[in-house]
């Protein structure tokens, strides 16, 4: 250890990373070749240059983050495991502007006294979806689970039986019920649930109506559900609160651009729901949140409840779901300037601006047997959100001579920096660069570029 810590490449590197740590990886590695030694696993024993190389390496692996950024060429807009929605540079600002510095996080400046985290976006909700009150949480299970307790925590929430969703990552919603100590109540039937099942099933202990839209699946065929409206009507007929949860969240008519139609936030309250809750990192397409919109006593019982305080947002994302609403005052910059929806309407024809940008960039680098050309194929909302959407776009095929489809994945997932994740499909590797930002396309030319030279 003594010789090794003497050495000039040591003595360089714990310059730039620490002493502890380099002292830390020597000793791991160390004990690493005498426990291989022990076992008569290792024959020859490493020497010093040899040692120091490894550790080296190791300390470099050791600094690349955990969570980082990759490129997505899969055509998956909101990709949930790649990260959901991509946040709009307006709101990138406004995160790097709060987290830079001190806050108005809750003060009030003209009072000169403490102010509410919720007063930097309720009135934008308001104006955006005609509610009356408003707030945020840290994601919709949250909001959820929020909501039942205010409203029917040791009470009875009735749902129909067609509509007990799983969200993701297992959390369901008769699960959510339970950890907010409400008895679920189901109605109907998978496919058919009537009005009159809800009428049916009302006690003294029924707490509120839970209406959940099903944005990650769809049943079709023989089916029936009462609309939100004659919901709304009954429990206003008998002073129940009406709930309902919305998932993905939408405040722009998507039909125009050959999307399916999805229920939207201000249609829900203007159907007579007390409150409303969505997802802020769906198709809002903005940070990771929960969001509560709904009738001004439901929104002040909320603010009141004491989980709220465990499950507020934090400054940067107030910062980044604030600047996101802004954007939506105007519709036509909103669809320009957040990436989730400037993806999801791309025309087939900008999609294959973008393909054939991509191929053009490629076509230096190919060698005799290499293909490369342009198809169309099918992209994805994800994340849960329009499920029966197939979306049509335009995708890069590549089958490279020497490599087989999962090589060519492997070596852009692993080698690549950062990594590119495609797809693979009939044994050539796809490239959707419907989901490209930035200097995507660079780096995934950098990336085959490196790959074919070797």
């Amino acid at each position: 250890m003594d010789d090794l810590l003497e050495d000039e490449r040591i003595v360089s590197v714990c310059v730039d990373y620490g002493r502890t740590p380099v002292i830390a990886t020597m000793r791991a590695k160390l004990d690493e070749i005498r426990s291989a030694i022990t076992l008569e696993t290792l024959k020859v024993v490493p020497q010093a240059d040899s040692i120091i190389d490894s550790v080296v390496a190791s300390l470099a692996l050791s600094e690349i983050p955990s969570l980082r950024r990759v490129v997505n060429a899969t055509g998956i807009v909101i990709h949930t495991n790649l990260g959901r929605s991509i946040l709009a540079d307006d709101a990138l600002d406004a995160v790097v502007e709060v987290a830079t510095g001190y806050s108005t996080l809750e003060y009030d400046v003209d009072e000169g006294a403490r102010g509410s985290r919720h007063d930097h976006i309720e009135e934008l909700l308001c104006e955006l979806t005609g509610a009356k009150g408003a707030l945020a949480v840290n994601n919709n299970a949250a909001a959820v689970m929020l909501v039942l307790s205010c409203f029917a925590k040791g009470k009875e929430a009735v749902i129909s039986r067609g509509e007990l969703v799983e969200i993701g990552g297992s959390f369901r919603i008769p699960e959510i019920m339970a950890q907010s100590n409400v008895r679920m109540v189901e109605v109907g039937t998978t496919n058919k649930t009537r009005i009159e099942d809800y009428g049916n099933a009302m006690t003294s202990m029924t707490g509120l109506f839970l209406k959940v839209h099903t944005s990650n699946y769809e049943v079709i065929g023989f089916t029936e559900a009462p609309t939100l409206y004659e919901l709304a009507q009954l429990g206003a007929q008998y002073d129940i609160p009406v709930v309902e949860d919305q998932g993905s969240g939408v405040l722009i008519d998507l039909r125009p651009f050959g999307l399916p139609y999805e229920p939207m936030v201000p249609e829900s309250l203007y159907a007579g729901a007390s409150v409303v809750t969505f997802s802020g990192d769906k198709l809002l397409g903005g940070p990771q949140a929960g969001i509560i919109v709904g009738q001004k006593w439901a929104i002040d019982e909320l603010k009141a409840h004491p989980m709220v305080r465990a499950l507020r947002l934090d400054k940067m994302t107030l910062a980044a779901l604030e600047a996101t609403l802004k954007i939506y005052r105007d519709q036509d910059l909103a669809l320009l300037k957040i990436p989730t929806l400037r993806m999801l309407t791309m025309s087939l024809d900008q999609s294959n601006e973008q393909a054939e940008t991509l191929l053009a960039a490629l076509q230096p680098l190919l060698r005799k047997g290499d293909k490369a050309d342009i198809v169309e194929d099918v992209a994805y909302a994800g994340g849960g959100s329009l499920p029966m959407a197939d979306i049509p776009t335009m995708v890069l095929r590549l089958k490279l001579r020497g490599f087989s489809a999962g090589d060519i994945e492997h070596a852009l997932r692993l080698h690549s920096d950062p990594p590119i994740i495609a797809r693979i499909k009939d044994d050539h590797l796809i490239l959707d660069p419907r989901t490209f930002v930035r200097d995507d396309q660079e780096v995934v030319i950098a990336a085959l570029a490196d790959l074919l030279s070797a």
